[in-house]
């Protein structure tokens, strides 16, 4: 019981470090989020955008880092967090082919697109993490942490 405790809490402080290490809730980082509330176990993932406010900003493009990452992403859920924030430029199935102008949206997406406040939502248990600032709030009271 106290080594699923501490689990549970590793899990919960690499979400908000990952969070805070990003700056902002990019869409790279929304990927890597799940839910950790006590007894959110199953569909705790992805978490859905709500009253989210977005902000566009320029990022160095690295066509290498993308080939890399790109096996580590969850594509149904980085396409429905995408159009959810109005951007409908990825396709529904990843493609196989990854040239240049696929990239670019993929880069777009991953790294351009800011959610500055709002806040993610658990599809299971429904409950609200809040962004502000760009800074996703992950951390849960005491009685949500099983």
């Amino acid at each position: 019981m106290l080594l699923e405790a501490c689990s549970l809490c590793y899990s919960v402080l690499y979400s908000s470090i990952l969070a805070v290490l990003a700056g902002m809730v990019r869409l790279i980082t929304h990927n890597l989020l799940a839910c950790h509330a006590k007894g959110c176990t199953s569909n705790n993932f992805p978490l859905q955008f709500q009253d989210a406010a977005i902000e566009l900003r320029d990022a160095e493009f690295n066509a290498d880092f993308l080939r890399g990452f790109l096996p580590r992403i969850e594509w149904p859920a980085l396409v429905g967090a995408a159009r959810q924030l109005g951007d409908a430029s990825l396709p529904a199935e990843q493609p196989e082919m990854l040239d240049d102008e696929f990239l670019q949206k993929l880069h777009h997406v991953l790294l351009e697109i800011h959610v500055e406040e709002g806040a993610m939502v658990c599809p299971n248990c429904k409950h609200v993490y809040p962004i502000s600032n760009g800074i996703p709030n992950m951390l849960l009271a005491e009685h949500e942490i099983g």
